[in-house]
């Protein structure tokens, strides 16, 4: 036992669980100086939901960030959290993907790679770690903590085994629902440091209230690294307080050794920022919610839920889905519930409670799951469930990678094709979020302004005043009707959408259709996609016949009962 070191989560995680992520780089680099000095074992301000948010919302370089906050504190270790195949996005990407994205992190200043799998399957993060390792940078492997009546300490503690055969430096014990109770915490740190040598890493939210608590006790058992966030980005959904757990360990076994009067200093500044995120800010993300304890549903995740909810015109359902999202867990074999795996179970409870039928509305990430494509399940998925999505599909065995083609050369030739990469980091970008990529390359992208969210907002962003879609039918004529507030464009009509048109079951965004005008289909087949609740949602023909005309644009945001296109 000795001095507990701190990885200060401000600059990621902490704004990811109370800010939705809108923390800006020009915001970060003021006190950045200030905080080389401290003396962190590491700065967590890069991956997450971090490159999403910088090209969607802010119009800002994720590789610029990067680069930027490496420049500044030099003496700091910059760590980034990496979702293995992942990445940062929210499915599998191939193995050349995977190389190219560690190497270019690397080089443009990540040190501390924290790598983990959303369902634990060491085959989804082998070719990160393996890359990391190469690249001489530090590998944290992270074990996703949860309970269920599949998973255990042991088990736990065999996983870190494992992650310490692949050559990782430290481990992650990576509680994202805030779950860990003071005695799982001293029972987990205590087995894994029986077994092997490494540092061992806590990492949880104040979600239950149980965090400062669990920190103590897995202080006595030995923990070497604990993550925290300066205070007016701690609590809630986000880390305890750095300076208080400074204050609590001075003059114990455990003394951080940490300037609480430099800590207090770098407080100050973040007290201000908070007042210029004001209207991002959601009370709700700041709460302790022991509903967590009940459901085990992040805190990040229950904000996200009631937007979801919100958009699609259904918070009556909440308590419902609630309790809905145990059961779809259960069905699934209890992934922990962590992006993606969080996304994919949610939005199933919030289709199988708006449907009224259970898994009648699949996702295709959902489907992908159940197949094997995001790793192997903790335990079986329920078979009913199973033939009801995959009907005579059979799930995988291999590592799911295995089956993706490389897309890499593919994503450089399309972009080099548009002219729009300026650097070899483009092409990640590209490839990681096409769509959004695209606009952002292109200089069309725009900073989303700080202005006032809808009440429950959060991950969904701030809230803009948009128009509302109406259908309208006129003379046996059904029009799309979009009407807004004073200032904006009132009205933008589609003309000529006949009653009986293939239909959207739900808010969201057409992001492709799979057919044109002149196309012959058959009822069932899939002829759109839109983006809904974070994941896609195939849009299927009601017909057999021929295309006769599509009224909505690809990138479109429509609502429920809105007519894409008409068959005959």
């Amino acid at each position: 036992m000795g001095r507990v070191k701190l990885t200060d989560t401000v600059l990621r995680d902490a704004h990811q669980s109370l800010l939705a992520t809108r923390m800006r780089t020009r915001d970060m680099l003021p006190i950045t100086e200030m905080m080389d000095q401290v003396g962190f074992f590491s700065l967590e301000m890069w991956g997450g939901a971090t490159f999403d948010t910088c090209i969607r919302y802010l119009n800002e370089d994720p590789w610029e960030r990067l680069r930027a906050l490496k420049k500044a504190m030099p003496n700091t270790s910059m760590q980034m959290l990496l979702r293995g195949q992942n990445l940062v996005g929210y499915r599998h990407y191939a193995d050349d993907v995977v190389e190219k994205f560690v190497e270019k992190a690397a080089e443009n200043g990540v040190d501390i790679f924290r790598i983990f799998d959303a369902v634990n399957d060491i085959r989804n993060m082998e070719k990160s770690i393996k890359i990391a390792k190469r690249m001489g940078s530090h590998v944290q492997g992270g074990i996703c903590y949860t309970i269920s009546p599949v998973h255990t300490i042991e088990q736990f503690s065999e996983f870190a085994v494992r992650l310490a055969e692949l050559g990782c430096d430290s481990i992650c014990i990576k509680d994202m629902a805030g779950l860990i109770t003071p005695e799982n915490a001293f029972n987990f740190i205590s087995s894994v440091k029986k077994e092997i040598s490494l540092p061992v890493n806590l990492h949880t939210h104040c979600t239950s209230g149980m965090a400062q608590m669990s920190y103590f006790r897995a202080c006595q058992a030995g923990v070497d690294i604990l993550d925290t966030a300066i205070s007016p980005l701690s609590g809630g959904s986000s880390q305890p307080s750095t300076e208080s757990l400074v204050a609590a360990l001075e003059n114990t076994p455990y003394d951080t050794g940490l300037d609480l009067e430099l800590l207090t200093d770098i407080k100050r500044y973040f007290e201000k920022i908070m007042e210029i995120y004001a209207p991002v800010f959601n009370p709700i993300s700041a709460r302790v919610d022991t509903n967590v304890l009940v459901y085990q549903v992040p805190g990040g995740m229950l904000s996200n839920l009631v937007s979801q909810l919100i958009e699609q015109k259904a918070i009556d359902k909440y308590d419902e889905v609630l309790e809905e999202i145990p059961r779809v867990r259960k069905d699934l074999g209890y992934p922990p519930l962590v992006t993606p795996t969080s996304q994919i179970v949610g939005t199933q409870a919030v289709l199988n409670v708006i449907t009224g039928d259970r898994y009648k509305m699949v996702p295709k990430e959902v489907k992908d799951y159940v197949k094997g494509l995001y790793g192997k399940p903790p335990t079986m998925i329920d078979p009913k469930v199973r033939i009801k999505i995959l009907c005579d599909e059979e799930p995988i065995s291999v590592r799911p990678a295995d089956l993706i083609q490389p897309e890499y050369y593919k994503a450089k030739k399309e972009l080099d094709a548009l002219g729009l990469a300026k650097k070899e980091e483009d092409y990640l970008t590209y490839v990681l979020y096409p769509q959004v990529a695209t606009k952002f390359l292109q200089g069309l992208a725009s900073e989303e302004p700080l202005v006032k969210k809808q009440s429950g907002a959060s991950d969904a962003g701030a809230f803009k005043a948009e128009p509302m879609a109406f259908n309208i039918e006129i003379d046996g004529e059904a029009f799309l009707v979009k009407v807004a507030p004073a200032g904006m464009t009132i009205i933008e009509a589609q003309p000529k959408a006949p009653t009986n048109g293939v239909t959207v079951p739900m808010q969201g965004v057409v992001i492709r259709y799979k057919v044109k005008k002149g196309d012959k289909v058959s009822r069932g087949d899939v002829v759109a996609v839109i983006e809904a609740m974070k994941l896609e949602q195939n849009i299927f023909a009601n017909k057999d016949g021929t295309l006769k005309e599509i009224y909505v644009k690809e990138g479109t945001t429509v609502a429920p009962g809105d007519v894409l296109m008409s068959i005959e």
